[in-house]
């Protein structure tokens, strides 16, 4: 009986606590209740949570993607330069997302065929990303009066609901599929748990990190479209501040669910907890520097429960 209850505690203890926050918001936060302001919450962890399932991925397969947050700047600078040369909607689309993927595959590349460790690679990447996303601006954001249908991506509503949240919701329904019920996602599971042992029994792993850290690049190139959509601009450091957030979300993720492992329910738990934090803070008139304090500390002890994960992504080769 205790043992089962330790279990319990192990697997839904971090849930238990957000649910806890929940609730002392509820009673001290005025206003936290309200229609519009849990759907406000919902939109503003939008991007939190799509970059957060595309850092899962990568994460899964015991790889470290930091590059995401700058990827996505730039996905958002392309995306938002092409509409703002009046070129066709969808091509921006399309390009934005080329761009997110294109990175993934590049990280990929370094790290399985160069075999630079995921922390030094990504990184390097992310610099390059940075680079020019300030070249192709010039370090100004791109300002217009742009389409409305490019505009409902992230701005629109249906049946009362924020597309960003829709499209949320999607991304995290579509990635557990992947995950749990396709054999790719089998694959990268194993992959990321004893990348030897599923080599042995046939699984490509070169081929799974590469997806894995792919598909990292597609949710970055995803949040970056959103972005220009919903801010109507387009910044060379627009997803930058998502960086150590999106972290945060994934590792808080795994201290749950399935504890020590990056896991979609988790990370979406994880971001909606943060999301929450924030703007309950907010309401009940805290300081800004309580919520970067608040982040390092879970930070510090989602770390705390998942160190090996998180050095074994780091460093492997």
């Amino acid at each position: 009986m205790k043992a089962n209850f330790i279990e319990f505690l192990r697997k839904y203890g971090t849930a238990i606590g957000g649910l806890s926050l929940f609730i002392f918001f509820s009673i001290s936060a005025e206003n936290f209740l309200s229609t519009a302001n849990l759907l406000n919450v919902l939109k503003q962890i939008s991007f939190l949570t799509i970059l957060s399932i595309g850092f899962s991925f990568a994460l899964t397969t015991s790889e470290l993607d930091l590059s995401f947050a700058t990827v996505g700047s730039l996905s958002c600078v392309v995306t938002g330069g092409l509409i703002y040369h009046q070129q066709p909607a969808l091509l921006a689309v399309a390009t934005g997302l080329g761009i997110g993927l294109a990175a993934g595959l590049v990280n990929g590349f370094i790290v399985t065929r160069l075999k630079v460790p995921s922390l030094i690679g990504t990184l390097a990447v992310s610099s390059i990303c940075t680079g020019v996303s300030f070249w192709i601006t010039g370090g100004v954001a791109f300002v217009g009066r742009w389409t409305d249908a490019f505009l409902f991506l992230g701005r629109g509503r249906l049946f009362g609901i924020p597309v960003l949240v829709i499209w949320t919701f999607l991304a995290a329904i579509i990635s557990m599929f992947v995950l749990k019920q396709t054999r790719l996602g089998i694959h990268m599971l194993f992959t990321g748990e004893n990348d030897e042992a599923a080599r042995l029994g046939g699984i490509n792993t070169k081929r799974m990190k590469i997806l894995g850290l792919s598909l990292s690049g597609l949710g970055a190139g995803i949040t970056g479209v959103l972005l220009a959509s919903s801010l109507s601009s387009a910044d060379p450091v627009a997803a930058d501040g998502f960086m150590l957030t999106a972290i945060a979300a994934v590792l808080l993720g795994m201290t749950m669910i399935e504890p020590g492992h990056p896991n979609i329910v988790g990370t979406v738990i994880g971001a909606l907890t943060i999301g929450m934090l924030s703007n309950g803070l907010i309401l009940m008139g805290a300081e800004y520097y309580v919520q970067h304090i608040v982040l390092g500390l879970i930070i510090i002890a989602s770390v705390s429960v998942s160190a090996s994960t998180i050095t074994k992504a780091a460093f492997s080769v």
